[in-house]
């Protein structure tokens, strides 16, 4: 098995907006917690107040299986991509790149979001990829974030 193989995984969804309207949903890290089942705030670390290259913010995140909460963590992510309407890109922890493509078509967007880190290695390998399969679960809370922002811009 190749150790420089990063480990991806993406979903998407076509919400009825147009990409300006849908990337300043996405980009407004401070409602990541209306959509998403695992970071429940965000928000931007001063001097920063919007999403710009570079810009720094932090994330809430809780994992948990029903009612149980099993971890809580704050990340710090950076901005690493910002075309407005087209791209909002952030790597967690110097870790995780999170990516969202946009692309519209007759005021319609089809919104793509995907992440990419390095594997696992050791303990984490056999922990995270082989008993928590923790890739599958991030796809799985990718799909349920887009559904909830497709939902709050449809309606």
């Amino acid at each position: 098995m190749e150790s420089d193989a990063q480990v991806q995984g993406s979903a998407s969804t076509v919400i009825r907006r147009p990409a300006a309207e849908v990337f300043a949903a996405i980009s407004d890290i401070t409602r990541m917690g209306e959509w998403s089942p695992e970071c429940v705030a965000g928000r931007w670390v001063p001097p920063a107040s919007g999403p710009e290259v570079g810009a720094v913010f932090e994330g809430d995140n809780v994992a948990a299986v029903g009612p149980v909460t099993l971890k809580k963590w704050t990340t710090s992510s950076e901005v690493t991509a910002c075309e407005p309407g087209a791209v909002f890109e952030f790597v967690a922890e110097g870790y995780t790149t999170w990516r969202y493509e946009l692309s519209e078509h007759d005021g319609v967007t089809t919104v793509t979001e995907s992440f990419s880190f390095p594997p696992y290695e050791g303990w984490q390998r056999f922990v995270y990829s082989t008993l928590m399969r923790r890739d599958r679960g991030m796809v799985t809370g990718m799909e349920k974030t887009l559904a909830r922002i497709k939902a709050a811009l449809e309606s």
